[in-house]
């Protein structure tokens, strides 16, 4: 079998895989270098020399760069004075959608996403408007940002590589910005002007309440004499009722406790709040002996107790809104105490700690249960509720499989939640407090960061040198611990970077790139250059929607150096045309991190991307074109 052949099959296995999303990309990409190694179209011991490449270096110190931006306050600065925008919707989209794009000029385009991702939130609940209305042009502008500068994403880093591998010099920090910059502002005005109003409109996702419809489902369980929970561990109360339960507190004696630090045995009159519907009420009662309410019996008002108690069971699966406050209230408001007082032990949801979380696409939580990954006794989670496509699932929180996008309600100590977060993969959704920094930090940042652009605009150091530097003395500064630069970086994309160069090369090597240039060519033989590059762009950018934006660039920039090579024109506006294109997945939640991440919190569906995403791919387009071939001619 041919070399080209066999490059073909691999690869044509490798976008299918890509596709289907049942592995991780990282994952499908060392199995296509490992075939290719054992295929001989890589040859053994270059197999993973990849991993050494300028752009993954590259890319990895961006990554660093990027967390202490954060750290240092940067960007909180910058989304403090983005909340001051006013209430009218075509400014709020201006100022989130221009700052995002700003911020994914110097930093990676999913972090500066991140940042802004809870600011839209707050803003949208802050003016009672769907956040579907703002999270997907925040998306789309993050990767327009990404256009204008050599960092701003990893398909121009590759890019620039490329070129230094075939010219002898790579593309400079700005090389991409005459392009970058016209593209990114005319994506901007339409987005503005029109393309908001082509995003659906789902309704109901504004607040959290109403997302998860949290407060309807505190309930307030007691621990009776009878009670055969008397004496259980939370532990055993979980091992009895076979069914994960989030137990968010314990109140005993007028202190309340966290579920997941409670580790006594039950007494008499303690109370759990819990996090229950109607069938896991009738759990608590038939297998623990639990009773519902607040306050002993015969404390309140026995009718009304009973009657709340029934419409509870009998809800036979429906939501039933029955919240602490209300369980609180039906099931004995107050006690009539000494001198006809009534003394209420509502108990007051707000002081837990509850946070929302949109699971990202490199999280192990995905394909795994809440059973599987141990939250608890791992994380100190408890997993209270989740929500997809903007509707939270009904089924049994131990039966789901998690998926990227979904957005999670969990539960855990204030302190380690953003640590626990990190690890799991999880974005954090809520309002966040703006922590300016310390000025000191946020000078440093600015600072080491502009040495390193001024080395790479002299010359005197290479980008993956010049930026890396600038990461080592960012940690030197104290911009940034040790520890939350190892996980800045994100693994899977220097695996995949690592494992898809060898590939991309070996496209080249065999022949296989050269073919589908020479195809090209014969199609476009009797038309003008410009066609073949509309072609070339149409390709990469449907390519990209499908699968990882580097992967896309690392696969089309063998075939644009055979396309310049067959015409006899500069390689130039060839690469250029596939830099802007693989970074614009406009059409799928699954092209890119950006449009994955706002899924769940937008309450998107996967047919509503290319409403918006199909006409500014076309803006980009018919702007990108003309202006790589003045900036860049044949």
């Amino acid at each position: 079998m041919a070399d080209s052949t066999l490059v073909f099959l691999i690869l044509g296995l490798t976008l299918a895989a890509f596709s289907w999303g049942r592995f991780r990309y990282d994952l499908v990409a060392v199995a296509a270098l490992l075939a290719c190694t054992l295929t001989g179209l890589v040859p053994a011991g270059e197999a993973f020399l990849g991993f050494g490449h300028p752009a993954v270096i590259t890319v990895a110190a961006v990554l660093v760069l990027s967390r202490g931006f954060e750290r240092s306050g940067l960007v909180d600065v910058i989304a403090e004075q983005t909340l001051k925008v006013g209430e009218q919707l075509v400014w709020q989209v201006l100022v989130l959608t221009g700052t995002v794009l700003v911020l994914s000029a110097v930093m990676n385009n999913v972090g500066a996403l991140a940042l802004m991702l809870p600011v839209a939130m707050r803003m949208a609940r802050t003016h009672e408007r769907p956040p579907s209305l703002l999270l997907m042009p925040l998306a789309f502008g993050s990767l327009l940002g990404g256009l204008t500068t050599l960092i701003g994403t990893p398909p121009n880093i590759i890019i620039s590589s490329y070129r230094a591998s075939q010219t002898g010099e790579a593309f400079g920090m700005f090389a991409f910005s005459p392009v970058g910059v016209g593209v990114a502002l005319a994506g901007l005005v339409f987005i503005v002007l029109l393309g908001w109003r082509l995003t659906p409109r789902r309704e109901g996702q504004a607040s959290a309440d109403e997302l998860f419809d949290t407060a309807h489902y505190l309930i307030e369980m007691r621990v009776e004499e009878d009670s055969k929970a008397l004496g259980w561990s939370l532990r055993e109360l979980q091992a009895a009722l076979e069914e994960p339960v989030p137990v968010l507190a314990v109140v005993r004696a007028e202190t309340r406790r966290a579920g997941h630090a409670f580790m006594g045995k039950l007494k008499v009159g303690d109370i759990l709040l819990i996090e229950a519907g109607p069938e896991e009420m009738k759990l608590l009662e038939d297998k623990a002996g639990l009773r519902l309410g607040a306050e002993p019996e015969g404390a309140a008002d026995d009718e009304t107790s009973e009657k709340a108690g029934e419409e509870a069971r009998d809800a036979e699966g429906e939501q039933h809104p029955l919240s602490a406050t209300a369980a609180g209230r039906d099931a004995g408001d107050g006690v009539e105490a000494d001198g006809g007082r009534k003394a209420s032990r509502r108990l007051d949801p707000e002081g837990l700690q509850l946070v929302e979380a949109v699971v990202r696409n490199d999280s192990m939580m995905i394909h795994r249960t809440v059973v599987q990954l141990r939250l608890l006794n791992q994380h100190g989670l408890h997993l209270v509720a989740v929500a997809r496509d903007g509707a939270r699932l009904k089924q049994r929180l131990r039966d789901i499989r998690f998926r990227a996008g979904d957005v999670l309600l969990l539960q855990g100590d204030e302190g380690g939640l953003g640590e626990s977060l990190a690890i799991l993969g999880c974005l954090p959704l809520a309002s966040r407090n703006l922590t300016l920094g310390q000025p000191r930090l946020l000078a440093l940042s600015l600072g080491i960061f502009a040495l390193a652009i001024a080395a790479m605009l002299l010359d005197w150091l290479p980008a993956s040198v010049a930026l890396s530097a600038a990461a080592l003395a960012s940690l030197l500064a104290g911009v940034l611990p040790l520890r939350e630069a190892y996980q800045a970086i994100d693994g899977s994309v220097i695996v995949l970077l690592g494992a898809m160069l060898p590939v991309g090369q070996a496209l080249d090597t065999s022949g296989g790139a050269a073919l589908i240039a020479d195809q090209m060519l014969a199609m476009g033989r009797d038309w003008p250059v410009m066609a073949t590059l509309a072609g070339l762009f149409a390709l990469s950018m449907l390519l990209s929607n499908v699968i990882n934006n580097a992967a896309a660039a690392l696969l089309m920039a063998p075939i644009a150096a055979s396309l310049a090579r067959g015409f006899d024109t500069s390689l130039d506006p060839f690469l250029m045309v596939v830099a802007v294109s693989a970074s614009c997945a406009f059409l799928t939640p699954i092209g890119h991190q950006s449009n994955t991440l706002v899924m769940g919190p937008g309450g998107y569906r996967f047919g509503d991307y290319w409403k918006l995403g199909l006409p500014l791919s076309l803006v980009v387009m018919m702007t990108a074109i003309p202006l790589i071939l003045w900036v860049w001619p044949l």
